[in-house]
C-alpha cells in the first residue's frame, strides 16, 4: 500500500496548489513547486497529486487536461470553450441533489460535479 502520509514535498505542492483558484494543469503546478523546490519532477508532481486527491486533500478536475482544485468544498466551475480555463462559479450549491439523484436512479449517490460549459470573461 502506498504511503498516504504528509511529505514536505506534498505539504509545498497543497500550499502553492492554496494560493490560487486557476485551477492549474500538473505541470503549471510544477513550475510553480520548483520555486520552492527546484529539482522537483513533473512525474514525482503526478504521483503526489494522486495521493492528495485519493486523501481528499484536492479535487481533480477531468476534461481536455486535467486540472487541481485545493479548494474542497461544495461549489461549481465554469469551463471555457474557448481558452480552456476553469474557474469557480459563486453560486449557492443545491441542497439534497443526491438524494434527488438516489430517487430518480435507484442507487447509491456519494456526491456529484457540475461544470457550466461557455466562454468565461476574459474571452468575450
Amino acid at each position: 500500500m502506498q504511503d498516504l502520509r504528509m511529505t514536505r514535498q506534498r505539504k509545498i505542492i497543497l500550499e502553492e496548489l492554496h494560493k490560487v483558484t486557476t485551477h492549474p494543469t500538473a505541470y503549471e503546478l510544477c513550475q510553480m513547486v520548483r520555486t520552492r523546490l527546484p529539482r522537483i519532477s513533473l512525474g514525482t508532481i503526478y504521483r503526489n497529486l494522486d495521493i492528495l486527491v485519493r486523501r481528499g486533500d484536492i479535487n481533480k478536475i477531468e476534461g481536455e487536461e486535467m486540472r487541481f482544485d485545493g479548494n474542497i468544498c461544495k461549489h461549481y466551475h465554469l469551463r471555457c470553450q474557448m481558452c480552456g480555463s476553469v474557474e469557480d462559479v459563486h453560486l449557492e450549491t443545491v441542497n439534497g441533489l443526491e438524494r434527488q439523484a438516489e430517487e430518480v436512479c435507484g442507487g447509491k449517490i456519494y456526491g456529484h460535479h457540475l461544470d457550466f460549459i461557455g466562454i468565461c470573461k476574459h474571452c468575450c
